[in-house]
């Protein structure tokens, strides 16, 4: 429909095998899943058949507070009406009117979506089939790929050049893996890795139910069980802790089915009865169980792999085919033709969101699908992290920060320090498989136990620690220990030519200048921000300092993000074909900020160079020596205060960290983590790619523009869009809000002016300094500076407005002045 043509789709058997035939048919509302829309706007594009029940009449009743925060956590409910998607909270009785053979006994109320409905996925197959071929495509059916064909180009980047198939080959440097629990063998004919697994799916198919039709689809997260309507009767399925692995599926598996293991599907049938008593007295009449493939966070595989170009992924959905397949594929057909999809699609992109050396981490993979898949249906806390696939990336500092209370996040593999509990160690054990698989559960598990305390949408019960943490950051001086960051090299002859196209700072200066820079995308879109150092050749090469020819630049990127930097940064390179290489040692370096009004005070006590202003001012690095050791340091701040970070060899972490530890003592040093960094960063008013800063804002509208080097005349990537909107006017912008009253706030709350719903809040936290709540957000305001300031504001939670105050300036330290040392 986007105008390509010439596409063949490549069937093993005929369509609808594998999954398909017997999927359950639910599409929820895309904004659930946080899609703007999904496969419901496709379907009536399509004109297809979709049934949902009528809206519900109008009540006063209210809900309770604890069932506000299960709508917020589960189903983005605030987000829906900036989508202006119809829904309602409804008490038990109203439930019970809607749903007369519903058991109410045991609820607070729900949340009613009149879109969500059932639809046919045969039908719906075919008709898309049908709308394919009329504009051009060709489908072929029972053709499986034998092979696929890959080449090295002139600069050794590999690309895809053919498919082979038992019936003749067809050349194309663009291929689709919609292979879904069979795309792993799929993607290993490319020399791809695709990181699913397969399991056992089921659902059963009950008798006839006196007075269930027209009844609304039933989702019981508590139960993790759904009931979905069936003509007369209604299907049951839901997620168990203890599915069962597809090891490998026959490549002759079409239309078949597995026998349902009862021991395994029973919990849900107890669960069903429970919340619709009469199945008690229902018989069934047939089951379901197939293989469907699973992913270690629960979404899709999309975009364009980063071993082979032009090899895409649209695979591993997890059971939500039907649910995802309209807007996924919607804009996957918007990547391939544009190069990148229309929408934000960070959070599917497979480029960005594993790390390679876990993509084909077969421990890792299953372990984190295990977990995903279990906990489907459960409550997503702001501050949970994942029990499974954990420990396989540390950093030098990991044991020396155990031992001192170090409770840890994971972010691509790493270990990063999340916040300090006095109580002492909190070790990450093994994974348990939740006592599934015969696996004994842990006992007294106190990083699991330190987790369950904040399972909590009001402040956590740590809250004061973190407060802490960034308190003394603020009045005197805190240690952040941030080795899992992306530490990478642009050297060779043509380094600067990549970096003046990449980059959208002037970056090309003196070695021993840092510039903190974005990179962005065609569309003027901010694809990253990150710090750039311009740096000398090493004499002996050394991780501080690689040898090499022509100039190098030592790029600093955000650890949860750098594997989208990689690929980016990549694929320019790829595209522009220069001669520069791009290297990865952010294995072998630590790096540690030190970060506080005392903060040159202390380092002064450890380093061998005059830390002074005149001497060492903001935005500048040299190598220096540290309790015997060299490291690099760099006078920067991700919080808003004078700091200094130290980025050192691997074998000289911890002695470095204790020299500062030592010297910090008598001025009341803490450790800290990422909880106070989140704080300290939003009161400070600095960006987190991808939280509040994401590749569809440019960096006019999230006020990064002094970013941006447009009084030169040099280009770079994105520049004709920044200045075709600079000259047109800047209408959608990223605003601050604080709220008097402290409440915690998390993101994807609802932003009302004067009234009206008018965007969302991207990102929130808790200013300890200004003790206030803080939120950034807006990405429906298509407004001027004028409009902002002119405007009342509320910001809702859980279906409660808080008068708010909007600022054009971050309301910590506006003038800038701790950053550069004036207290």
């Amino acid at each position: 429909k986007q105008g390509v043509t010439s596409v063949v789709l490549l069937e093993r058997d005929r369509l609808t095998s594998g999954t398909t035939w017997h999927t359950a048919d639910q599409p929820t509302p895309p904004w659930i899943l946080g899609l703007p829309w999904g496969s419901s706007c496709l379907i009536w594009e399509l004109n297809m058949s979709w049934r949902s029940p009528p809206p519900p009449a109008a009540s006063d009743e209210r809900s309770f507070c604890c069932l506000l925060e299960l709508l917020v956590s589960l189903s983005g409910w605030q987000l829906g009406k900036v989508y202006g998607v119809e829904s309602y909270v409804l008490s038990p009785s109203q439930t019970k009117d809607l749903y007369p053979l519903m058991n109410i006994d045991d609820l607070y109320g729900t949340l009613y979506v009149p879109k969500d409905g059932t639809m046919d996925p045969a039908g719906t197959c075919s008709t898309l089939a049908r709308a394919a071929t009329a504009r051009g495509a060709t489908i072929i059916e029972n053709c499986p790929v034998t092979g696929i064909q890959v080449r090295a180009d002139d600069f050794g980047v590999k690309r895809v050049y053919a498919v082979e198939t038992a019936h003749g080959t067809i050349q194309t440097p663009c291929v689709v893996n919609c292979a879904g629990v069979w795309a792993r063998a799929l993607g290993r004919l490319a020399g791809v890795h695709v990181p699913l697994v397969g399991m056992h799916h089921a659902y059963v198919v009950t008798e006839r139910i006196e007075g269930i039709q027209n009844m609304p689809n039933v989702r019981d997260h508590d139960a993790s069980v759904y009931l979905r309507l069936q003509g007369d009767a209604l299907s049951v399925g839901g997620y168990e802790s203890n599915p069962i692995f597809c090891e490998e599926v026959s490549e002759k598996f079409a239309f078949g089915l597995f026998d349902l293991d009862w021991d395994v599907f029973t919990q849900h049938i107890e669960g069903a009865v429970n919340r619709v008593p009469v199945l008690e007295q229902t018989g069934i009449k047939s089951t379901v169980c197939g293989p469907e493939s699973f992913t270690a966070d629960h979404k899709p595989l999309m975009g364009e792999a980063p071993e082979v170009r032009g090899f895409f992924l649209g695979c591993g959905f997890n059971s939500a085919g039907m649910m995802l397949g309209g807007g996924c594929g919607r804009e996957l057909a918007h990547w391939i033709i544009h190069g990148r999809p229309e929408k934000d699609m960070y959070g599917y992109d497979i480029r960005q969101r594993f790390h390679h050396s876990l993509t084909n981490n077969n421990r890792w993979i299953r372990e984190r699908s295990h977990e995903s898949y279990a906990k489907n249906y459960s409550v997503v806390f702001p501050h949970d992290e994942p029990l499974a696939g954990r420990n396989v990336r540390k950093d030098p500092l990991h044991e020396e920060l155990l031992q001192q209370g170090c409770v840890f996040q994971e972010r691509h593999g790493w270990e990063r320090p999340g916040w300090f509990s006095p109580g002492g160690a909190a070790p990450v054990l093994d994974y348990d498989y939740y006592g599934a698989y015969g696996q004994e559960r842990h006992r007294d598990y106190t990083y699991n136990q330190l987790l369950g305390n904040e399972y909590t949408f009001d402040f956590p019960p740590h809250h004061d620690i973190i407060k802490n943490e960034c308190l003394t950051c603020r009045n005197a001086l805190a240690l952040f220990n941030m080795s899992y960051f992306g530490k990478f090299y642009l050297v060779g002859p043509e380094a600067t030519k990549a970096a003046n196209w990449l980059f959208t700072a002037d970056v090309s200066k003196a070695p021993g200048s840092t510039v903190y820079t974005c990179m962005l995308n065609k569309r003027g879109g901010v694809e990253s921000d990150l710090t750039v150092s311009r740096i000398s050749p090493g004499d002996p090469a050394s991780p501080l300092a690689p040898a090499f020819e022509g100039d190098g630049y030592y790029l600093a990127i955000g650890g949860a993000v750098a594997q989208h930097n990689w690929s980016h940064i990549t694929t320019v390179l790829q595209d522009m074909k220069l001669q520069c290489k791009l290297l990865d040692c952010s294995e072998e370096l630590g790096m540690m900020s030190i970060q506080g009004p005392l903060s040159r005070a202390v380092l002064q006590e450890v380093l061998d160079t005059d830390l002074s202003n005149e001497a060492f001012p903001f935005s500048t690095h040299k190598l220096a020596t540290a309790a015997g050791c060299t490291v690099r340091a760099m006078r920067l701040s991700f919080v808003g205060e004078m700091g200094w970070e130290l980025h050192v060899p691997k074998a000289d972490c911890v002695k470095v960290y204790q020299a500062v530890m030592q010297a910090g003592a008598r001025h009341g040093i803490t450790n800290a983590g990422y909880r106070a960094i989140d704080s300290l960063s939003i009161e400070k008013g600095y960006r987190h790619w991808h939280a509040d800063l994401r590749p569809d804002d440019t960096p006019l509208e999230a006020g990064l523009a002094f970013t941006c080097k447009l009084k030169s005349s040099i280009p770079f990537l994105g520049r004709e869009a920044v200045e075709a909107q600079k000259a047109k006017g800047i209408f959608r912008r990223l605003v601050c809000f604080t709220t008097e009253e402290k409440v915690p706030m998390f993101g994807l709350e609802a932003i009302w002016r004067d009234g009206k719903v008018v965007g969302h809040i991207r990102r929130a936290d808790f200013g300890f300094a200004i003790d206030k709540t803080i939120a950034y957000g807006g990405s429906a305001l298509q407004v001027s500076l004028d409009f902002v300031r002119s405007g009342s504001y509320q910001l809702e939670r859980m279906g409660v407005t808080y008068a708010a105050q909007a600022h054009t300036k971050s309301p910590f330290d506006p003038d800038n002045k701790r950053v550069k040392g004036f207290y």
